[in-house]
């Protein structure tokens, strides 16, 4: 099947922000009396918004998760971003491909805050190919895992969720493009995460985003 629009993560799929955002977090977390390894905060936290575990956040922590602290949070962790944000390998051919498949159908649909997502688009070079279409979990009803970060996306393109690819790399991220009726391929660097994306309902895992061109070519 000729898919009509590609929806796609943006952190962990298109650029690798995920141990930055997240080793600001557990600083943060650790300054504020919670105590987590890098990877235990990775775990947790990956998918998800900050915002949304709230009252996890002030039960280990024992204080109140104010604005200001998030204002904090955002400010270091795109101090962070601004320096050190790299595309994932094999990224930018991946979205041309997607591009040209779907006849310029492509959107980002990411759980992210959009002022984030915005800035690491346009530092990787990737914001031609998305501009005027993103869309932030932030800026709607419900986050991922639920699904309306992708229906969005999809109404915006006029497009059937039915006959829509997602790319995710998280088991919430899956979850959500699930829900939202589309087919979801999960790119899955790290084989011990594969069991997990599985069994979110991803369709198909590919463990290098050079093989999006390839992938697309065979349907």
């Amino acid at each position: 099947m000729k898919f009509e629009a590609i929806l796609f993560d943006c952190d962990g799929v298109l650029v690798d922000s995920e141990p930055i955002t997240n080793g600001v977090l557990r600083d943060m977390l650790e300054e504020s009396g919670w105590t987590l390894s890098a990877a235990e905060c990775m775990r947790f936290f990956v998918g998800k918004a900050v915002r949304d575990e709230r009252a996890t956040i002030e039960r280990r922590t024992g204080q109140p998760l104010t604005e200001a602290w998030m204002q904090r949070f955002y400010e270091r962790r795109n101090l962070e971003l601004d320096t050190r944000l790299e595309i994932i390998a094999g990224a930018h051919a991946a979205v041309r491909a997607a591009f040209d498949h779907t006849g310029q159908r492509i959107t980002c649909a990411s759980g992210a805050d959009r002022f984030k997502v915005e800035m690491q688009l346009t530092k990787v070079g990737l914001m031609d190919f998305f501009a005027g279409n993103i869309f932030s979990g932030h800026e709607l009803p419900r986050s991922k895992p639920a699904p309306d970060v992708y229906l969005a996306a999809a109404r915006h393109l006029n497009a059937a969720p039915q006959r829509c690819l997602v790319i995710e790399d998280s088991a919430i991220g899956v979850t959500a493009g699930v829900a939202s009726g589309a087919t979801v391929w999960a790119y899955c660097p790290e084989p011990e995460q594969g069991t997990a994306l599985l069994q979110a309902g991803a369709n198909h895992l590919f463990a290098d985003m050079a093989e999006l061109p390839q992938l697309l070519a065979l349907v």
